[in-house]
């Protein structure tokens, strides 16, 4: 791997060659699709053609890729300027291509952080909105876009320019947000920044020696801490079944952070495609063995951290989907309700087990409460996330997982899947028909669609 210099990841204005790209348009799974990618730093008329808009390609499977090849996506990372900010209210509106990343080199050393954030900070507004993303906070603050998000601007399929709201097209407003963008062009988001205390995060990391362990230490610690993920060693099996490292942390107080500045993050490019010998189970195997065992210690005390080792430890190698091989990969993140009982993530980890199907890249967290959005993922439970190379038997596992998730009361997320049957999303989603329904008030002629809304939803490419 080599260092690299560049503030983030995204292309820059002057290295994309025109405003209109054609050929594949891919996900962060590696998956592409043919089509055109027109690039735009005015949003409201290049959306007026398009079928689809998308940030920065941050989605793991196909709910960004256009339908057909005819079809044309709208990129917004041109568009990214901060059109107002009151730091006594914390309200800040933007245009839907600014990314977290940008939001954060203007914003976190001045106090501010927004109050939902996914794993990476390469998103855009108008990406977390579309899929109502949530964090390590979800116990506490709920989705982005459910919890936080005050109004969109938005250009709905028959051409009008609209502002939505909780009170104004609410229906629009709810079915929009973790709608995976079928109802609407958003062109600017309004939301609630959260006030910090210092740039710092103070955190403990605790080992885990099994998923019954794992499950009541992660609703104790939530009670405590606002932020909390796991990680899972979703090779062993037997009674180290579920064994992992829990990290939960919070905002340091301006005592505890001293002052200390808050460094720039330098960062590593993974520099070609890995073989996929690479993403097999023995070496795999090797490395959540190796994880694991390096925390020797039950509790590391509390410590200070950086926010992005917290918060997004793997934007710290860009481009690392690139391990997964020339075939990529699928994310598979299912919520398991709390109805369900303790014995619904040790069901779900046996399945997964059985079947051969272990991830390194292996995540549990609490979830709250569910938000507004008619299609939003999270609910009260536990969510588990796996990393899926992509092989000839992934489909059959998710079929597998779907069917388990589906027993259990539980649902898949859309901004994750690739694979998921349209029964299957069905069967687990009761609330489909509502979302349905307002997709025909805004967009009876289906205007907007995706290669996703095309799998699940019947939409014609």
């Amino acid at each position: 791997m080599r260092s690299d210099e560049r503030d983030d990841d995204t292309p820059a204005r002057a290295s994309i060659p025109g405003s209109v790209r054609e050929g594949p348009v891919c996900g962060w799974g590696r998956v592409c699709a043919d089509g055109r990618e027109r690039f735009s730093e005015q949003l409201e008329p290049a959306s007026s053609a398009a079928a689809l808009s998308r940030g920065l390609g941050r989605s793991y499977g196909d709910s960004s890729l256009p339908s057909a090849p005819a079809r044309e996506v709208l990129n917004t990372r041109l568009a990214d300027r901060i059109l107002a900010f009151d730091p006594d209210t914390r309200v800040l509106r933007a245009e839907a291509g600014l990314s977290l990343y940008a939001l954060h080199r203007v914003m976190l050393r001045r106090g501010f952080f927004p109050p939902s954030t996914p794993g990476t900070q390469y998103v855009t507004l108008g990406g977390m909105v579309a899929s109502d993303v949530h964090g390590k906070g979800h116990h506490v603050d709920g989705c982005f876009g459910s919890g936080h998000v005050r109004a969109l601007r938005i250009r709905v399929p028959d051409g009008r320019v609209l502002e939505c709201s909780r009170e104004q097209h609410s229906d629009l407003f709810r079915a929009t947000i973790g709608g995976m963008g079928l109802t609407g062009h958003i062109l600017e988001v309004e939301f609630t920044m959260q006030a910090i205390p210092s740039p710092w995060i103070t955190s403990e990391t605790r080992r885990i020696d099994s998923i019954d362990e794992f499950v009541e230490t992660i609703k104790e610690t939530s009670e405590k801490w606002p932020y909390q993920v796991g990680w899972l060693d979703t090779f062993a099996t037997g009674e180290a079944m579920g064994r992992g490292i829990l990290d939960y942390g919070r905002w340091a107080t301006a005592e505890e952070a001293g002052g200390k500045p808050l460094p720039y993050t330098r960062r590593l490019t993974v520099p070609f495609t890995f073989p996929e010998w690479v993403v097999s189970r023995p070496p795999m195997r090797a490395f959540s063995t190796l994880y694991y065992h390096q925390h020797v210690r039950k509790v590391r005390k509390q410590r200070l951290r950086h926010p992005d080792s917290f918060f997004y430890p793997l934007d710290t190698f860009l481009e690392w989907n690139r391990g997964y091989g020339r075939r990529g990969f699928t994310q598979y993140q299912c919520v398991l309700p709390s109805e369900a009982g303790l014995g619904a993530v040790r069901r779900f980890l046996e399945l997964l087990t059985g079947r051969g199907g272990a991830s390194f890249v292996s995540v549990i967290k609490d979830c709250g409460g569910q938000g507004i959005g008619v299609l939003s993922f999270p609910r009260a439970g536990i969510t588990i996330a796996l990393d899926l190379a992509l092989r000839d038997d992934t489909q059959a596992l998710v079929d597998a997982l779907n069917e388990r998730v589906i027993a259990e009361g539980g649902r898949v997320y859309l901004t994750k899947d690739l694979l998921t049957r349209p029964e299957h999303f069905r069967a687990m989603e009761p609330r489909l028909d509502e979302w349905l329904a307002i997709r025909d008030r805004w967009d009876p002629e289906r205007k907007l669609r995706s290669a996703q809304s095309v799998r699940l939803f019947g939409d014609a490419p």
